[in-house]
């Protein structure tokens, strides 16, 4: 680790291009001040509030929602967090969604349940419950219904690209509140995730995988696949980009799918960014430029805040 942060500390904020016939540049920035963690704190003008989603034995799912205090109607960004789907890593991107709230967005967090409490598809079903609870408290919250975003990084990234990929498919959706609520999202990030469960355990699958899903490929194959969202690309999914860390390991799925998703003619991108370590969103100054890139891509498709 110390080695890595002392090469860190040597590298410039900028984006690499090794792969420029899919990648865009990050926004430029002043130079990188080297590694640096980062704390949150709820941003003045802004108020944090929790909802509750759904209350399992095993866990409450809970939301947290920075909700501005003037009044208005702002797009929504849900955050999926990371931690090999059974780490708790809420407070971790916190300070990530704080500077997108202060971007002109409701921004909110999602706990969901984690493999260690209860099976695939219990996370899904929790995202897919998250923003049907969104949509719920819409007036409260003071965000649009319509015009509502995902992102998550590492096992949030591959729920990310689920969410976004299975918009509109009953079969992930299970059985929590707000049902009269659709799930879907409008654009989405996928931060460090993989994309294809099935290329990457088909021959030994990892340990973490066989705690998410309750069995090996080799047990249940049909459900990797069904896990994957490289396997739901089709026609109508949103637009969707990835970020990437230099020195993060290959993320296997997500070159197929963004295959996939150019030939539908749904936009998406790379964005790698240069020195960047997993998780790098945690951390300056790879924060600030997560925020840079995912900003433009969400005001992009979900627009500007209707203040009054």
């Amino acid at each position: 680790m110390k080695l890595l942060f002392a090469t860190v500390l040597s590298l410039a904020c900028l984006v690499h291009l090794s792969h420029a016939a899919d990648t865009k540049p990050a926004p430029k920035g002043p130079p990188a001040p080297g590694w640096k963690s980062v704390k949150p704190q709820t941003p003045e003008g802004f108020t944090l509030k929790t909802i509750l989603v759904e209350a399992h034995p095993e866990h409450n799912v809970e939301l947290y929602v920075y909700v501005p205090d003037k009044d208005g109607t702002w797009p929504c960004i849900l955050d999926i967090h990371g931690g090999g789907w059974k780490a708790r890593q809420v407070e971790n991107d916190k300070p990530m969604m704080e500077r997108l709230a202060q971007r002109g967005f409701v921004t909110a967090l999602v706990s969901y349940r984690l493999s260690t409490e209860a099976k695939y598809p219990a996370a899904i079903n929790d995202c897919k419950a998250a923003l049907r609870t969104l949509r719920a408290h819409a007036k409260e919250l003071k965000l649009d219904p319509e015009r509502i975003g995902c992102m998550g990084g590492s096992a949030g990234g591959h729920l990310s690209g689920l969410t976004a990929m299975t918009n509109g498919l009953k079969e992930f959706e299970g059985s929590g509140p707000n049902q009269e609520f659709p799930s879907t999202v409008k654009a989405a990030i996928v931060m460090a995730g993989g994309m294809d469960l099935v290329a990457s355990n088909k021959e030994k699958s990892g340990e973490g995988t066989v705690l998410f899903l309750g069995a090996t490929y080799q047990e249940k194959p049909d459900l990797y696949v069904q896990a994957s969202p490289l396997a739901h690309v089709r026609a109508g999914v949103p637009p969707t980009i990835f970020i990437e860390g230099e020195k993060d390991t290959l993320k296997i799925g997500r070159a197929e799918m963004q295959a996939k998703l150019k030939e539908l003619g749904i936009e998406t991108e790379l964005y790698t960014l240069k020195g960047a370590p997993h998780p790098y969103w945690m951390s300056q100054p790879w924060l600030d430029e997560t925020v840079a890139i995912a900003t433009t891509f969400f005001k992009k498709h979900l627009g500007e805040p209707a203040e009054k």
